[in-house]
């Protein structure tokens, strides 16, 4: 789930998954670790990251977390630990993500769409009001993924009421 979410943040360019083992000595000999995934962001920003939700974290994991975090430090990468995603979030891009693929980009409906959501309105009226909504809609979705028009993913469930308006609105 952490993966999609990273491949549909635009500022990510690059995701790799367990990317590198880390080794680091302790007390009782050498311990390693394997961060869950690498990004690369627009800016050239390295962003490490590994998944376990909070109940999840032995002391051995926090360790681990610790280890790598200062690895990431003197790399100049930043860290971050990441646990349970939130399940409104989750099922609205994971619906938007059946829609990433280029081929729902048709330039045809694409300008009338963007034009149409200048202004916010409702996710069905708009789509409407560019054509049939069977052909309009896998256009408006896959323009949702790429964030060129945006919508609220975690007010509630992506639906025919769901407010869609123009990119760099707040998520």
């Amino acid at each position: 789930h952490h993966a999609m979410l990273l491949d549909f943040d635009p500022r990510v360019t690059g995701l790799a998954a367990q990317p590198f083992r880390l080794f680091w000595p302790t007390g009782r000999g050498r311990r390693g670790h394997v961060p869950d995934f690498f990004a690369r962001r627009v800016d050239g920003e390295g962003l490490v990251v590994d998944v376990r939700p909070d109940d999840r974290i032995e002391p051995e994991d926090a360790e681990a977390f610790g280890a790598t975090a200062r690895a990431c430090e003197l790399a100049g990468w930043r860290f971050v630990r990441v646990g349970a995603v939130d399940a409104v979030l989750l099922a609205n891009v994971k619906w938007l993500a059946g829609y990433r693929h280029p081929r729902y980009g048709r330039p045809e409906l694409r300008q009338a769409l963007l034009e149409v959501f200048a202004a916010p309105a409702a996710l069905f009226a708009g789509a409407g009001r560019v054509g049939d909504r069977l052909e309009v809609l896998p256009v408006l979705y896959h323009l949702l993924w790429r964030q060129l028009l945006h919508v609220d993913l975690v007010k509630g469930m992506l639906g025919s009421d769901s407010v869609v308006g123009p990119a760099g609105r707040v998520r």
